[in-house]
């Protein structure tokens, strides 16, 4: 989005655990609206730079500004009002019911007694509505399938009405019919509120499908960064994940797909 304010700014970024590098030399740009997807190898330093992007991880190295400002420079609640974070595993199946796990998300706008203004059950029945939960807003999440939590947990994030959107792998334990439901709630919510998406992705054909924007690590460093097709070509994929795939157009929408070959003995 040309012309649109950078919300997130990495710069030379890096992070050490002892004598491993998990990342390093990273540079990077977020705009307010964009939707990324990150790809590469396991142990690629994926999750580590949604951490640091976070906030709860502390960077070795370099710096990473939200919206101008170094991100150390925030407090934990103001950073919660701005980002929020779904993880690959969602919820635990937990036994409260389903308005209370969403009503959790609204935790950065309370007051030091717990409690906040009308508008707060206000958005709660909002985002119920829209994903279509409130038919399900008594029931406890124990009592639900792995689909349906990952909506809640979805509502969760959604009725914290952030403006940065941190994706951990969210579709990983949801068969096909269900990730392409979170990843269409998704763009519903993009289109409707321009959020910015920060998503962590394993698989690159529902990465060039919804994301505008691909950033490849490996082993800790930038393998590249573009539109899907500038970063879905088979040098591309080969380069970073050592695979030799077949390419092929989406028969709908034209943006490159991935085909695996086997090998040949």
């Amino acid at each position: 989005m040309s012309g649109a304010t950078v919300l997130v700014s990495v710069t030379e970024a890096g992070k050490t655990y002892g004598d491993h590098c998990a990342l390093q030399s990273i540079d990077w740009q977020v705009k307010e609206g964009d939707w990324w997807g990150v790809v590469g190898p396991n142990g690629s330093g994926k999750s580590t730079l949604l951490q640091l992007i976070a906030g709860t991880e502390s960077l070795s190295e370099g710096q990473i500004s939200i919206e101008g400002r170094d991100i150390g420079s925030y407090s934990r609640k103001d950073l919660s009002r701005m980002i929020a974070v779904l993880q690959q595993d969602g919820l635990p199946a937990i036994s409260y019911p389903v308005r209370d796990v969403v009503e959790m998300g609204r935790y950065p706008y309370q007051n030091w007694l717990g409690r906040e203004s009308a508008d707060g059950a206000r958005v709660v029945d909002r985002v119920l509505e829209e994903l279509g939960l409130t038919e399900l807003a008594d029931r406890p999440l124990d009592s639900l399938s792995g689909g349906q939590r990952q909506r809640v947990a979805l509502a969760k994030v959604m009725a914290q009405e952030p403006r940065l959107l941190l994706l951990d792998e969210p579709t990983t334990f949801l068969d096909i019919k269900y990730q392409l439901q979170f990843m269409e709630l998704l763009a519903a919510w993009q289109q409707k509120s321009n959020i910015t998406i920060v998503a962590v992705l394993h698989d690159l054909n529902l990465a060039a499908l919804f994301c505008d924007h691909i950033l490849a690590l490996r082993e800790g460093c930038v393998a590249g960064k573009g539109t899907p097709h500038s970063l879905m070509t088979k040098e591309q994929i080969h380069e970073v994940f050592r695979v030799k795939p077949a390419m092929v157009p989406h028969p709908d929408h034209a943006v490159p797909q991935l085909l695996l070959r086997r090998d040949k003995y």
